[in-house]
């Protein structure tokens, strides 16, 4: 019997970066595993839409205030430069496929609230996918895991319980947000179906209502309240991820 397949394998046969004997391989694999062959052409449709969206750049002129002052021979080095940035951009719109949506999707966000879906949606495709090590600290561990979040982000911070529906802990870990500490937690149901919890710090001083957000097949609810920005990210429909999180709220509400 031949090994699974992993994420890797499959980002690199969307990026068309397998040799032909790995390609047939992962081929056999989604050809049986529908499941990943969907999700295998939800990240080829976001790569084509980051592409048509970001190309473009490639071809634009060198911006004058890079140019100003400098002969032709500083121009052909600065050429490279700027387009090798704009490449990188591109790159790292399309190699963050698995996690990250389209810039259009988080208008209603406003510019926070973008960044904290974004690394909640991202954070959420990678781990959820993990088997052995979806979190750091596992809930039988939640004490200490609650308190070693707490003093990463400078501020006491609770695992909100999913239990009247059906989804137990299975733990949590720490994540970068913009160079600041962020809290990941992880619920599962006796099916395997799972949610995270994203929370960091609330950097607007000011609160939020529910805010909604849906993306090839994964959803979101995000909101402020006093100390902390919440992202809810799951594939339940809307009205099942939203009975949720107002589960979250109330929950986080009462520890208080």
């Amino acid at each position: 019997m031949s090994p699974p397949i992993t994420e890797a394998e499959l980002q690199a046969y969307v990026d068309d970066a397998l040799d032909a004997d790995a390609r047939a391989r992962v081929e056999d694999w989604l050809a049986e595993h529908p499941d990943d062959a969907q999700r295998v052409a939800d990240y080829a449709d976001q790569v084509q839409s980051l592409r048509q969206a970001y190309d473009p750049v490639l071809d634009e002129p060198i911006p004058s205030r890079m140019t100003a002052n400098t002969g032709q021979r500083r121009t052909s080095r600065l050429l490279p430069s700027w387009r090798q940035l704009a490449a990188a951009v591109v790159l790292l719109a399309v190699g963050g496929a698995g996690g990250w949506v389209l810039r259009d999707v988080w208008t209603g966000f406003g510019k926070d609230g973008l960044n904290v879906a974004q690394i909640a949606i991202s954070a959420h495709s990678i781990y959820v996918a993990e088997k052995r090590h979806a979190v750091e600290v596992e809930a039988k561990q939640e004490k200490h895991l609650v308190a070693w979040l707490s003093k990463r982000l400078g501020q006491p911070i609770k695992a909100p319980s999913l239990l009247t529906l059906g989804y137990r802990l299975v733990g949590g870990r720490l994540l970068p947000d913009d160079g600041k500490p962020a809290a990941h937690f992880m619920y599962e149901d006796e099916q395997g179906k799972r949610l995270t919890v994203y929370v960091r710090r609330n950097i607007q001083s000011r609160e939020t209502a529910f805010q909604f957000v849906s993306d090839k097949g994964v959803s979101a609810f995000y909101w402020i309240d006093e100390d902390f920005a919440y992202a809810l990210v799951g594939t339940l429909n809307r009205d099942g991820l939203h009975e949720a999180a107002k589960i979250i709220h109330r929950d986080l509400a009462s520890k208080r």
